[in-house]
């Protein structure tokens, strides 16, 4: 694993550590004994499963790609762009992961804080309708014949 992928994966693993206050294996364990008990942790073990596997995947993928590289001199063949696409995509499923681990460790995100909650703020604040919903006045007819109507 390299220097940076071993960052990504401390730096979430730190992040997790002090939303739980305990180590990640013991948050592991602790939700393996009872994944009912605090769904939100439950979600974060979960998603940082798939992030591991992800990463494993990615380390895998440029691998294959710097053995290939250190083969061919000149320009790269056919084999050697699908290795790089391959790592692309990796880093692409790697990076959605962490984006969904820091939203699930996130309090304040997106959803988190109920009606209103977008707006970071007391969703009680505003009881009143945005809008007017009174219907609005018509205006006055008088003098104007009803259609079809003769006088």
């Amino acid at each position: 694993m390299s220097e940076f992928h071993q960052d990504v994966m401390g730096v979430v693993t730190e992040r997790i550590e002090d939303r739980f206050q305990m180590p990640l294996a013991d948050l592991r364990r602790a939700v393996e004994a009872a994944p009912q008990a605090h769904p939100d942790a439950t979600s974060v073990v979960h998603w940082y499963g798939l992030l591991a596997e992800s990463q494993d995947a990615l380390d895998t993928a440029e691998d294959a790609l710097i053995e290939a590289l250190g083969t061919q001199p000149g320009e790269l063949d056919d084999v050697t762009m699908e290795l790089a696409h391959q790592v692309n995509a990796a880093v692409a499923v790697r990076d959605g992961r962490v984006m969904v681990v820091d939203h699930l460790l996130d309090p304040l995100a997106w959803g988190k804080l109920g009606p209103g909650g977008w707006r970071r703020g007391d969703s009680d604040a505003r009881r009143a309708p945005a809008l007017p919903t009174s219907r609005p006045a018509l205006p006055g007819t008088r003098g104007i014949p009803a259609r079809g109507a003769t006088r």
